[in-house]
């Protein structure tokens, strides 16, 4: 019997598993062995489907080099003499291998990925988020990239900052004065 009821033969398929040939009126079409099973056994897992890796895909990564091989539908046993085979053609290189780039902050194992790195505002240093603050990465905020960014245009507050050069906040010859042409971010 292929499907459906007497009085409408057209609708709905029969599970294909031996033990349930249960109608299912919105029957499930396996992309691996094709065939049709109800929504109970519609996954490879429950139908024990011989194909499940049909359109798998797997990176491997070479230990040596680091270099990353798509493969889509073998087995495990195969993923070894894939990478046997590169080993072998002469394309891995262990010098080609990437080393991850780790805190530049002395006795730091910390290694920066993209959720772990922090680049300081004063001297530009990319450093883990345990020496985020200047004080833990002992920041020197006079080096050439920090002068640097503190006379870039946009930067509206430490271009007044640095223009106040250490004069007083409070002084009310200022407040008198005229508006210069350009007006600044008051600090305080």
């Amino acid at each position: 019997m292929e499907g459906g009821t007497e009085a409408y033969p057209d609708l709905g398929r029969h599970c294909q598993i031996s033990d349930c040939h249960q109608i299912d009126f919105l029957p499930f079409t396996c992309h691996a062995c094709l065939k049709v099973f109800c929504v109970e056994h519609r996954s490879c897992k429950s139908h024990e489907c011989p194909k499940s890796d049909f359109n798998s895909r797997i990176v491997l990564v070479c230990e040596i080099c680091s270099m990353s091989m798509e493969t889509t539908g073998c087995k495990v046993e195969d993923h070894k003499a894939i990478l046997q085979k590169h080993e072998e053609s002469g394309d891995c290189d262990p010098k080609k291998k990437k080393k991850k780039p780790t805190c530049p902050v002395k006795r730091c194992k910390g290694i920066l990925t993209f959720s772990n790195t922090n680049t300081c505002k004063i001297c530009r240093i990319q450093v883990c988020l345990r020496h985020k603050f200047p004080a833990d990465h002992a920041c020197d905020p006079t080096s050439s990239s920090s002068q640097l960014l503190l006379k870039e245009p946009n930067n509206k507050f430490l271009t007044a900052l640095l223009a106040r050069n250490g004069k007083d906040c409070g002084n009310k010859s200022r407040a008198s004065s005229p508006s210069p042409a350009n007006p600044s971010v008051k600090a305080c």
